[in-house]
């Protein structure tokens, strides 16, 4: 399995960020532009929660405000589990099954350094399983040339 460190090599280390007081339709505008489910809430350059799409369809009925009236801080996730760089894709699937997450924030030191999402791991997954596939094929065919 690889490790998170692997997978962010890969996929890179861009991370959208918003502030707490920011108005949630500014988060939905922002998670609409860059095609993402989460938004990591940061103030002084600290992770302080997560805002995602389940957040919103979960949460905003239930507060009966305009989006643009209302802010994030009202609405995110405030305890949000994270990973660090030396967690396996296998770690991050148990702990996104476990508390029903799906996204994990990845962290460095406290520092955020990535953010991995489900469709992040199964692509891995799936990649691994063909390249196993694919070695299985060659040695069959290998096999029948003898």
């Amino acid at each position: 399995m690889k490790t998170v460190r692997s997978l962010l090599q890969e996929k890179g280390h861009d991370v959208v960020v918003i502030g707490p007081s920011d108005s949630v339709s500014d988060a939905m505008q922002k998670m609409t532009t860059n095609n993402i489910g989460a938004l990591l809430v940061v103030k002084d350059k600290k992770l302080i929660g997560i805002l995602t799409e389940r957040d919103f369809s979960r949460k905003y009925c239930l507060l009966n405000r305009s989006v643009k009236d209302m802010r994030v801080e009202e609405i995110m996730t405030r305890q949000v589990a994270y990973v660090g760089l030396d967690y396996t894709n296998e770690d991050c699937m148990a702990l996104m099954t476990e508390i029903c997450v799906r996204h994990l924030p990845v962290l460095d030191d406290g520092n955020i350094v990535g953010i991995l999402s489900i469709g992040d791991l199964v692509k891995d997954i799936i990649s691994q399983h063909e390249f196993v596939i694919q070695q299985l094929i060659q040695y069959i065919y290998d096999a029948r040339e003898i």
